[in-house]
């Protein structure tokens, strides 16, 4: 079901100096950041050839990236995202499976403009993973 590692999240305290070490001490070709208000996240994506990196930073007091921060205060792993084909076939399989989706259940619209779905942390040996259909 899934295809290729999409991203790695990582949330971080602070978003410019994140920037600056991949972008200028890493070397690597960074996006301009974007504001997800839908996630309460403002986001910016380190581009590698082989996958991407993906910056968090809370957006609004509401965000769940600040709770993470909160327990994490230097930041870390939020995330990683596998590619699926068809996220609504891929959730209804996770489900039957016994799987949980978080929120609704309902795709939402990702930072790539795509439908996405988070999964379940205690389902998935700890780790939260999204799904982007791709």
């Amino acid at each position: 079901m899934i295809g290729r590692l999409n991203h790695v999240a990582i949330a971080v305290p602070d978003l410019e100096a994140a920037v600056a070490q991949y972008r200028d001490t890493l070397g690597a070709d960074v996006s301009d950041p974007i504001d997800l208000p839908d996630h309460g996240v403002t986001t910016v994506f380190v581009n590698l050839p082989n996958t991407k990196i993906e910056l968090l930073l809370p957006l609004g007091e509401n965000s769940p990236i600040q709770g993470f921060l909160n327990k994490n205060s230097s930041g870390g792993i939020h995330h990683v995202c596998y590619e699926v084909d068809d996220i609504l076939a891929a959730r209804d399989k996770l489900v039957a499976d016994g799987m949980r989706i978080l929120g609704s259940g309902e795709p939402k619209t990702g930072a790539h403009g795509k439908p996405v779905l988070f999964l379940h942390p205690k389902d998935f040996s700890g780790t939260l993973v999204e799904l982007e259909e791709v």
